[in-house]
């Protein structure tokens, strides 16, 4: 195969990333940053980095299947129009849905909603954009009348203040973090606020930290709103004329935002602190507001997107070079998503579908028999409609709920209990395939071809360059033949993806004049040739910009009613609820810097997996001891809606009385660690997002018995370890395990796990009772095959060191002597777990070279070991290091 290079876009985060990526003889993938494409100019981060090790047919989902029986796309397609068919026959449209994703294309996206909303007639389609994106959108509406992100990347350049509020973007948009990085390099004069109750690696460019009380924001924004009109910073000629509500929005904020002092004690904060801040807001006219998750995720998240808002309306500071008000997206195209309307409260193309005008519009243009004529069901109440029996027939394409939703126990239930469950994905077994009576395989990226949109309205191409897997199909194809068996040809009579983008970008234009944001009709006649060579653009894409637009409202006209933009007046809130003495914790959830969602591609990628292998709970020291926890052991967290167990990771960078544990771990990856079954199911009355941000929960520790870990070449079945977690490795699978009983025999237990009949077995073993530790590896012609480490705490030898064993051939006789202590022995050294995922680079590696002074700086660690040259994600993990180990 040629190793010709493929432009494409990354599959991860809404930065938006372009890729060029190739395929050598060997079907061996790589990967590079495009150094043309406006969103990353080259940079990737780890996990973009590392998708090369991502694409491998473990586990692929190859061939459609009924009852878990393969069978061909025919006997498929027809089961599946048929039982939707027949529940919308016996219980009308509204008893069937669509859950799907911001991974999907927008093509995907576009035909999945026009069959819901069009020719089944419901609005019953939500998108697990919904958990992450849909207060932002909800913000957005209220103030500009569209789902409008002002701004673009390009700002951040031009910024002279950069106010990141409730966003990790060190781990979560690294490239965007690594971009302001370099902007504050080449800028010295501009200035980084960091808003969260975490001290989270974001923090290592921001010269000012606001570790707020969770869900504080609100009040906070507040205050800087009166703060900014006492200072007299309103723009009047803005306001006058293109606003309109503020003296409203002020009234309601003076209630509780009129003194500074008493908004720095709702947030915790010392009053010097935030007079500091909103001094700098006041004075810097040019300012852009980055928010994500930790604003989003809140029972009253729209209402804290608006109080940002309120702020950049009253200055003017919108719509020009370095300013805006802009959300940061968390999927590659949650973005095409909201611009097909894929979520249940739009139409399509940003129309409204409470609008009767709208919904005749886009009928006439689908040539449609039944519209959904008001809002279908939201997520979460999407799938308490499946528990309750409302909704019969369910299709989820390209998501793991069952993970990823909030009070996951109902979910499962839901799943279990669903009439009709159909799931089309890449992976063959994630916590949700396991209940779907039909499994229909979806091309996976490197496969399919599309559009995605990234979080500054930049659409970009994604372009096959591997063969298709098995018998995958793309996602619009497979709801198009569904669409065709339902007796609606005509109008899914779809060849390419190319038609449907045509399509789509001819709605966003039709009898639009201007009046609606989202406009593509400049490419709506593209060839297929054009198609194939679309260079990245940011929408509206019109006949009066076919160039495309960089940033919106310069003129100061909205998409409202009047033309204005509108402030928002907004009381105080608080989570729907409040810790007590029962659940005294505040739960916050989120991602960690290497994996992404529920792990069903990073948890392949060995590179991935070094840097973090478990679920953990962080939590402030203080806290541990008040809870009679220890660091590194095993604790139990519980809410009132489930618990879980994890490992306990104490840090001060955690606030007191709150705990930090990530989404991603789940029954492929874990035993009891699906973080989402202890969060709350209040969600946002605006949006409908779930308050992932704040939970009650109680921590207790874990009575485990023993602990202990397992290095083996072969994926294991655990039955004697009540705890369990799994990572990949180079060559390997990493096992930690703790029980509440011991076994009888622990000889007999490792034996039963690890071996199989095979006289080439050398079997070491060593056990000392009195202190309640065993150890035993399993060689197979000369190689280490497995091995395992028990003791009666967290206090166990190092896994790293043993890890690189498994890269050998064949152990030598120092490997070998040493390989029971766990320790490497004389010349040999243990690198540690890794610090920086592209270029394998351990913790003792990089603190041995900063104690013996052969590194003093991230450059030097870069000259020595390349570490955080490349995507630059640990960098502040090696500034940490430096001053931790540093003279």
């Amino acid at each position: 195969m040629s190793t010709r290079e493929t432009a494409t876009t990354c599959p991860y985060c809404g930065v938006g990333c372009g890729i060029l990526a190739s395929v050598d003889e060997d079907m061996k993938v790589s990967v590079r940053g495009d150094p043309r494409h406006p969103a990353n100019f080259g940079r990737l981060c780890s996990k973009g980095a590392a998708l090369g090790e991502t694409t491998g047919p473990e586990d692929r989902l190859l061939y459609p299947e009924i009852g878990g029986r393969v069978t061909d796309w025919g006997r498929a397609l027809d089961h599946v129009a048929g039982e939707f068919g027949r529940v919308i026959e016996e219980h009308g449209p509204d008893a069937v849905a669509f859950y799907v994703s911001g991974q999907l294309l927008t093509e995907d996206y576009y035909v999945a909603n026009k069959l819901m909303k069009g020719f089944i007639g419901s609005a019953n389609i939500d998108t697990n954009s919904r958990l992450c994106m849909s207060s932002a959108v909800a913000g957005y509406k209220r103030a500009f009348g569209s789902d409008s992100v002002p701004g673009c990347y390009e700002d951040l350049e031009r910024a002279k203040l950069i106010v990141l509020a409730g966003s990790n973007a060190a781990w979560c948009h690294p490239v965007l973090f690594q971009r302001i990085r370099q902007a504050k390099k080449d800028n010295p004069d501009l200035v980084v606020v960091l808003i969260d109750p975490r001290r989270t690696p974001t923090a290592d460019i921001a010269d000012h930290h606001l570790a707020l009380r969770p869900g504080s924001d609100l009040a906070l924004f507040n205050g800087l709103l009166c703060y900014l009109e006492a200072q007299g910073e309103r723009n009047p000629l803005f306001v006058d004329n293109c606003t309109e509500g503020v003296e409203q929005a002020l009234a309601a904020a003076r209630l509780e935002g009129s003194d500074p002092a008493a908004v720095a004690a709702a947030c915790g904060l010392e009053a010097d602190r935030l007079l500091d801040f909103y001094r700098l807001f006041a004075r810097t006219e040019r300012v852009v507001t980055l928010f994500s998750q930790g604003i989003n995720q809140f029972s009253f998240g729209t209402d804290k997107v608006n109080a940002i808002i309120n702020c950049h309306l009253l200055t003017g500071r919108i719509g020009r070079p370095g300013m805006g008000p802009f959300s940061l997206t968390g999927q590659p195209n949650a973005m095409g998503g909201r611009e097909v309307g894929g979520l249940a409260n739009q139409l399509a193309a940003h129309m409204d579908i409470d609008d009767p005008a709208a919904r005749e519009r886009v009928q006439r243009f689908w040539g449609a028999p039944r519209m959904a004529q008001g809002e279908g069901l939201k997520a979460v109440d999407l799938f308490r409609a499946v528990g309750e029996g409302r909704i019969r027939a369910l299709w989820i394409m390209a998501t793991n709920p069952a993970v990823s939703l909030p009070d996951t126990r109902q979910v499962r239930a839901a799943l279990e209990s669903c009439e009709f469950l159909v799931v089309s994905d890449v992976v063959r077994h994630t916590d949700t395939t396991r209940y779907a009576q039909v499994l229909l395989p979806a091309q996976a990226w490197g496969e399919k071809e599309g559009t995605v949109t990234n979080s500054e309205r930049r659409v970009s191409r994604q372009r096959a360059f591997l063969p298709v897997q098995g018998d995958a199909r793309p996602d619009w194809w497979m709801v198009s033949e569904v669409a065709r068996r339902m007796g609606f040809e005509s109008a899914f009579d779809y060849r390419r993806c190319a038609d449907v983008w045509r399509e789509h970008a001819a709605l966003s234009a039709f009898e639009n004049g201007g009046r609606r944001d989202f406009d593509l009709g400049a490419l709506a006649a593209i060839s297929d040739t054009d198609y194939e060579y679309l260079l990245p653009v940011q929408w509206p894409v019109s006949d009066a910009s076919p160039q495309g637009t960089a940033r919106l409202f310069g003129d100061g006209r909205f998409f409202t009613a009047s033309g204005r933009a509108r402030f928002v007046a907004l009381g105080g809130r608080q989570p729907a609820h409040a810790v007590d003495e029962a659940f005294p914790l505040v739960l916050n959830t989120g991602r960690v810097r290497d994996h992404w969602h529920t792990m069903t591609r990073t948890g392949k990628s060995p590179r991935l997996s070094g840097h973090i292998v478990e679920p953990y709970a962080q939590m402030h020291p203080e806290d541990a001891a008040r809870h009679g926890v220890e660091d590194r052991t095993l604790v139990r967290l519980r809410s009132r809606w489930g618990e879980i167990v994890v490992r306990a990771s104490c840090s001060d960078e955690q606030q007191r009385g709150t705990l930090f544990v990530p989404m991603h771990w789940n029954g492929q990856f874990s035993s009891v660690a699906s973080v989402d079954c202890l969060v709350s199911p209040a969600t946002d009355p605006v949006s409908g997002q779930p308050e992932f941000k704040y939970t009650p929960v109680s921590v207790e520790p874990y009575p485990a018995a023993w602990y202990g870990f397992i290095l083996s070449r072969r994926r294991l079945e655990l039955k004697h370890a009540a705890y369990w977690s799994c990572a990949r490795g180079q060559g390997l699978w990493r096992y930690e395990i703790a029980g509440e009983q011991a076994p009888r025999d622990w000889a007999d237990c490792a034996r039963s796990v690890l071996c199989s009949h095979d006289d080439r077995v050398d079997w070491m073993e060593y056990f000392d009772s009195a202190a309640s530790r065993y150890r035993a590896a399993r060689l197979v012609d000369g190689a280490l095959e497995s091995c395992i480490f028990i003791g009666p705490d967290a206090e166990l030898p190092s896994r790293d060191w043993l890890s690189r064993l498994f890269e050998q051939d064949e152990l030598d006789d120092a490997a070998r002597m040493s390989l029971l202590t766990g320790k490497p022995g004389v010349g040999q050294k243990d690198a540690g777990r890794s610090v920086c995922a592209c270029f394998n680079v351990g913790v003792n590696t990089l603190v041995e070279a900063i104690r013996a002074g052969e590194v003093s700086s991230v450059e030097d660690i870069g000259a020595r070991f390349r570490a955080g040259t490349n995507c630059g994600s640990c960098l502040p993990e090696l500034r940490a290091l430096l001053q931790e180990f540093g003279s």
